[in-house]
């Protein structure tokens, strides 16, 4: 074998190490790696049951339902579609309905969301911009508001 032989063989096994390094470390961060969607986008399918994700839009006016042992059950809309959501523990200070809301979860095979954290934008002048997309996408964006902030 001549020295250039050695040389393209080493740099191939280190490689080789890198490219399965990488590819060990993308497979377990799949599992972690958490999507956005909007109740529009759940409806049309593009959720399978037992997928974490993230569900934002507005919590529904009249909606909220708080029962024994810190369960609440609420909806979520973008406008024209509404996902019901379930969730066991406290809830930010901030939520309340009409408010903008960001909850991670699942959703089941009845099409009812299970969410394991909500979060609520902290101040009128803020909303993830995935959720503010999906509200001007949907025509629920009133111009002249602060940026962020969704329609009454």
């Amino acid at each position: 074998m001549t020295r250039k032989q050695k040389r393209l063989a080493i740099l191939g096994g280190f490689g080789l190490v890198l490219v399965s390094a990488l590819a060990l470390i993308l497979t377990g961060l799949r599992d972690q790696i958490v999507f956005f969607r909007a109740p529009s986008e759940v409806v049309a399918g593009k959720v399978k049951p037992g997928e974490a994700f993230r569900l934002g839009g507005l919590v529904e006016q009249g909606s909220v339902q708080r029962e024994p042992n810190q369960m609440v059950r609420f909806r979520v809309t973008d406008g024209p579609n509404t996902i019901a959501v379930t969730y066991q523990g406290l809830l930010p200070d901030l939520f309340r309905e009409g408010q903008g809301v960001v909850a991670e979860g699942k959703l089941d095979a009845s099409g009812a969301f299970t969410a394991s954290t909500v979060l609520a934008r902290h101040d009128e002048n803020y909303m993830p911009r995935e959720v503010a997309d999906a509200l001007k996408k949907q025509g629920h964006w009133q111009p002249g508001k602060a940026e962020g902030a969704p329609k009454p």
